[in-house]
């Protein structure tokens, strides 16, 4: 009975205190998230949103001009927190590819978003994308990917990377120089960068499996630009079915290469050094070492997710950049000038090295710019895992969040004359932080950014130091559609360089 008293005692004590705390004693008052506002903006017609003015610009030319024509119109309306910075607008509200988003526009967004990856945000991609390319988020085999790739690695690769560059250009080029035939640069640059993709992570060399290859992700292409109507004969259908063929074919590539492995004494040097050196031996060998069960469908999956955008950067970081040369004759000529030195220290049939590359300083730069005012993709996605706020106003959970390459390449606050040509840009300490972000950045960014980078270093050497060219179309320009491309395949009359 006394016991039962003491603890009828003991709750009415603690009903008394919560009371006393939570009725009595004020609290100290918060600003609730019901207090603020979603970014300023508009969501544009129903289902398209402002998609369809998304991707105007970047076909006129201008991509940026989606950004600044709404920072303009929304910087009056900014939040009393943006106010205090000068009422710059540096986040807005819109609507693309199906879903409300805000999209940051700032050097301080992009920081915001890489630095606040799987805290604030995580990785996100609308449902078309997915439905074609599917992501692989399985953090073993990207951490395997991306050891594969990172500058320590790539060095051991650059020998190979040369040898077929060199091989692309005796069978594809030097048979129509000084001719009146032109070659057609972009389609040649897709052979070569899927040639060079194939050989690094697949061991793949076969010319008419790469040719069926060049066929299947010309048709993925085709349906990520097309509308998204999953129904039977659209572009969209066929581009789904034809990832899921592409990604079925490397699975089997993959189920190959293990039973090889298998077959192998891996503690024999002799049998190791029969390894293929590419990157689907490597995941294998590593899971293999860990004792932890890959699927062939998972690895297939990241194989192809990595042959693409590789694929697609290298392409038309090249073709903007011939376009470039030949617009600036200054530039070409002191690109020309450090390639022939690295050319002329070499003995016949040398292969390139690192330290070579390491010598292609202004050649980078350029490339740089060239990234700069042609990135190879507009930006990425994110989705808001927990509610905040940003800049004075309410990011909900669940909404969408894009970071966009133009909103701080082409901004003067960053860059002035931003439109102009300008390679010097990047030397010394070069852009200001998180405003110069071809290849994102934080936890995100591009894990092939040094592979990328070494990739077309070595075609450029191979490219100035063998022939001279002419633009059939001297006004040909780059447009976007999503991704960037030639209007007329940037066709090209040859000439020796030594002529």
């Amino acid at each position: 009975m006394e016991t039962t008293t003491f603890f009828i005692s003991l709750l009415v004590l603690f009903a008394s205190l919560f009371y006393v705390f939570c009725k009595v004693i004020p609290s100290r008052p918060r600003q609730q998230a019901k207090d603020y506002q979603l970014p300023p903006g508009s969501t544009g017609w129903p289902i398209i949103g402002e998609t369809l003015d998304y991707l105007r610009t970047a076909r006129n030319g201008v991509p940026e001009k989606f950004v600044d024509d709404r920072k303009s119109k929304y910087s009056s309306l900014s939040s009393s927190a943006a106010a205090t910075a000068g009422g710059l607008c540096k986040v807005f509200k819109t609507s693309l590819f199906g879903e409300t988003m805000a999209l940051l526009c700032s050097a301080a967004g992009n920081k915001f978003l890489f630095s606040n990856e799987k805290k604030l945000v995580k990785v996100w991609w609308p449902s078309s994308f997915q439905k074609i390319l599917p992501a692989d988020e399985a953090y073993r085999i990207r951490k395997h990917m991306y050891a594969f790739v990172k500058p320590d690695a790539v060095r051991k690769h650059i020998a190979v990377m040369d040898q077929i560059t060199k091989r692309h250009f005796d069978t594809h080029w030097s048979t129509k120089m000084d001719r009146k035939e032109a070659i057609m640069f972009h389609s040649l640059a897709k052979k070569y960068a899927l040639a060079l993709s194939c050989k690094l992570f697949l061991n793949l060399e076969d010319p008419e499996v790469l040719a069926e290859l060049e066929k299947t992700i010309g048709t993925i292409h085709a349906g990520m630009v097309s509308l998204p109507i999953d129904l039977p004969g659209t572009n969209f259908n066929i581009a789904i079915k034809a990832s899921k063929k592409m990604m079925k074919e490397i699975e089997s590539m993959v189920v190959q290469r293990k039973i090889d492995l298998m077959n192998l004494n891996l503690t024999d040097p002799e049998q190791t050094a029969d390894v293929p050196q590419d990157l689907m031996s490597s995941l294998l060998l590593e899971t293999f070492s860990d004792r932890a069960e890959v699927t062939a469908a998972d690895m297939a999956k990241t194989l192809s997710g990595t042959i693409f955008p590789s694929y697609d950067t290298i392409i038309n970081t090249l073709c903007a950049t011939v376009i470039y040369l030949s617009e600036l004759p200054l530039v070409y000529d002191a690109v020309l000038k450090e390639q022939m030195k690295i050319a002329e220290s070499k003995d016949e049939g040398e292969l390139l090295n690192w330290e070579d590359i390491q010598k292609m300083k202004y050649t980078w730069n350029v490339l740089c710019e060239v990234l700069r005012l042609q990135p190879p993709g507009s930006g990425t996605f994110r989705e808001a895992i927990t509610e905040f706020i940003y800049e004075g106003y309410l990011i909900p959970k669940g909404m969408k969040l894009h970071w966009n390459v133009f909103s701080t390449h082409k901004n003067p606050e960053y860059f002035p004359d931003p439109h102009k040509f300008d390679p010097s840009r990047f030397e010394g300490q070069g852009p200001p932080p998180f405003s110069y972000v071809p290849f994102g950045g934080g936890p995100r960014m591009c894990p092939g950014k040094e592979n990328a980078r070494v990739q077309m270093l070595v075609f450029m050497y191979n490219l100035v130091t063998r022939y001279k060219w002419e633009m059939v179309f001297p006004n040909e320009k780059m447009v976007v559609d999503p991704v960037s491309y030639s209007t007329h395949g940037l066709p090209l009359h040859l000439f020796s360089c030594k002529s």
